[in-house]
């Protein structure tokens, strides 16, 4: 499983023209899958993106988690996370699960932070052509991975 996980003054996903998930402060998380991930990898990352420190305290220290400032978090589905391009020039996407498979870890994963926090978590629209707008704030972008 891999996220890249940019902290947002705010961000917003778009479908056909109307907007499906909107937040202001908080994560926008890139999210892919592996054929081989299943729930270990979903709840590790969820404790993770929730736990993290990234935004700043009162002496400008990443000390403060997403809950400590009131953020929210927008989950967007990406496969092409696991775009190997390290021969020709066209991305292989052999170590992406498989759509049926990966539809089901992203309810999962959405769930499962859900379930951990009080925040707000919008999303995208699975399987769909998507346009994402945000304001990388810092910029701070993560990749976090967990086979």
């Amino acid at each position: 499983m891999r996220v890249v996980l940019q902290r947002v003054s705010r961000a917003e996903v778009r479908v056909d023209g109307r907007i499906v998930g909107r937040i202001g402060r908080g994560h926008m998380l890139l999210v892919g899958f592996a054929a081989g991930d299943g729930s270990d990898q979903l709840v590790w990352m969820a404790d993770k993106v929730l736990g993290l420190r990234v935004f700043a305290d009162a002496e400008g220290k990443m000390n403060l988690a997403l809950e400590d400032v009131g953020g929210d978090l927008l989950v967007v589905s990406q496969f092409t996370l696991y775009g190997d391009v390290s021969k020709g020039r066209r991305p292989s996407f052999v170590d992406a699960a498989p759509p049926e498979v990966a539809a089901a870890l992203y309810r999962d994963f959405v769930a499962a932070l859900r379930a951990r926090t009080t925040r707000a978590v919008e999303t995208g629209e699975f399987g769909a052509m998507m346009d994402v707008e945000l304001v990388n704030d810092g910029p701070v972008t993560l990749v976090i991975e967990r086979s």
